[in-house]
């Protein structure tokens, strides 16, 4: 894996030198800012691959600021740290654009499988290129020969599934597990949704294979 680079704002000194010290330790490339003005001002300077972003900041909330950089068209999978363990308060982290999360106190370990994760699920080791098409996770885009569309995180990873082994079925299951994170709540028409969505998004690319379902299987692109 190449050395990601991650931009983490959490208001603990402490904990914002531990993430830094151990992060870099385990091969990634850290920067560290203590409020949502400084990430916000850092993000387009900083390029990052991932964010790791506290959700009670002291002049934010974490999920605001996830809400601000998408609408900005941001798509940098974002890891949540949160001390609020409830389900209601982590599953409206997901509805905010948010990709994972850790709550505190957590283990260190957890943390870097995490982003090891994340990274994997968003192509953030390089560009996939297969079936004619090409993702993109720098751009979060997805194109075929000359015409490109801009893609969700979500879309993105489960595009990087169907890619992995073009012409395959593959399984519902193993597509909301590459989509969303371990503990998130996916209904059956959710993953049909986002399905439905990338259809429209290919059948809009020159040349671009479609995804066809397989019945009581999942889904495939061929």
């Amino acid at each position: 894996m190449s050395e990601l680079r991650v931009l983490i704002a959490e208001d603990d000194p402490e904990l914002r030198r531990v993430l830094r010290r151990g992060l870099a330790e385990e091969g990634f490339a850290p920067e560290t800012v203590g409020t949502g003005a400084e990430l916000l001002a850092r993000i387009d300077s900083e390029s990052p691959d991932l964010l790791v972003v506290d959700i009670g900041l002291p002049d934010a909330d974490g999920r605001d600021l996830c809400q601000a950089l998408r609408a900005r068209g941001i798509q940098v999978p974002v890891l949540f740290l949160t001390a609020r363990d409830a389900l209601p308060d982590r599953l409206s982290g997901f509805d905010a654009g948010g990709d994972d999360y850790v709550t505190k106190p957590f283990a260190f370990a957890e943390v870097v499988a995490r982003l090891q994760a994340l990274a994997r699920r968003a192509g953030a080791d390089g560009v996939i290129e297969a079936a004619g098409l090409r993702l993109d996770p720098i751009t979060h885009a997805v194109s075929c020969g000359s015409s490109s569309t801009p893609l969700t995180p979500t879309e993105f990873r489960l595009l990087a599934r169907l890619l992995a082994r073009p012409s395959e079925a593959v399984r519902r299951r193993d597509l909301i597990r590459a989509g969303w994170p371990y503990g998130a709540i996916v209904h059956e028409n959710t993953l049909d949704a986002y399905v439905a969505r990338l259809r429209r998004k290919l059948g809009a690319l020159d040349g671009a294979p479609p995804i066809t379902t397989v019945h009581g299987v999942g889904y495939a692109l061929r």
